[in-house]
């Protein structure tokens, strides 16, 4: 199924306010991070049957381009590509992101609201303080979440699996597996494309380093140097604190040679 003829609507406030509970939340600093980082494995999820939802912790009321309304514009657009079932926004402030309290339990009402089994989160590093304070942020939220005096209204929630993204971050750590989004790239690449304020004509952006070419092509670049990691066109990293488990060695996918 082409998942760009059947785009999914963007849940009204009063839908995403409900009890819906999905099975894999981005968790992203700022509007657009989640689609340059696990675009495409939130499409691959879809595709297997999971329902998936982003929560973007600011406006992006501090970037050097465009403003908060027309990312946001961007952002419910990038939703229906992605098709999304919940998207969200945290409202904290854009360039001071904090990890406190407050910061921590309202993030991890929205975990509990939502009830996901696995969170991806920024990289654990990154030039953008946003960034790397996000990563720990969503790390002490999920934990949070499990405690049950926090919030009472919802039940206590804590996520199985804490993904941390590494794509353009390979220099703070070496990614732990590598998803094959190469069915996935060019819809990934549809969404990141709804943020034309941000990213059309530009050589660089975030945490992508620039080398003089389009964005769009480095994009293209980095996915397929992850992709022959895997022995594949395309791949998207991530980094997880525990050790993987392997329960049958014939089921080792990457060839030695």
């Amino acid at each position: 199924m082409d998942v760009l003829a059947h785009p999914a609507r963007v849940p009204s406030p009063a839908y995403v306010w409900g009890m819906t509970t999905i099975d894999v939340l981005a968790i992203a600093a700022h509007r657009d991070d989640a689609e340059l980082t696990c675009g495409g494995t939130l499409i691959k999820a879809v595709r297997q049957g999971h329902r998936t939802g982003i929560v973007d912790l600011t406006q992006g009321e501090m970037g050097t381009r465009g403003s908060a309304a027309t990312r946001a514009a961007e952002a419910a657009a990038a939703a229906s590509v992605l098709e999304l079932s919940v998207r969200e926004n945290l409202g904290l402030p854009d360039a001071g992101i904090t990890n406190t309290p407050d910061t921590r339990r309202a993030l991890a009402t929205i975990i509990r609201r939502l009830q996901p089994r696995v969170v991806i989160a920024p990289a654990p590093g990154g030039r953008h303080p946003d960034h790397h304070v996000a990563a720990q942020l969503v790390r002490d939220a999920c934990f949070v979440a499990g405690l049950a005096k926090i919030e009472p209204a919802f039940p206590p929630h804590r996520p199985h699996k804490i993904l941390h993204t590494m794509t353009y971050r390979e220099d703070i750590v070496k990614p732990t597996f590598v998803v094959d989004i190469t069915d996935e790239f060019e819809i990934k690449l549809k969404a990141i494309q709804c943020y034309g304020s941000q990213f059309d004509g530009a050589l660089q952006a975030g945490e992508v380093y620039p080398n003089g070419e389009p964005l769009y092509d480095v994009i293209r670049h980095q996915a397929a140097h992850y992709g022959t990691l895997i022995r594949c066109q395309y791949g998207e990293p991530y980094f997880t604190s525990e050790t993987m488990r392997i329960d049958d060695l014939m089921e080792l996918h990457v060839a030695t040679f």
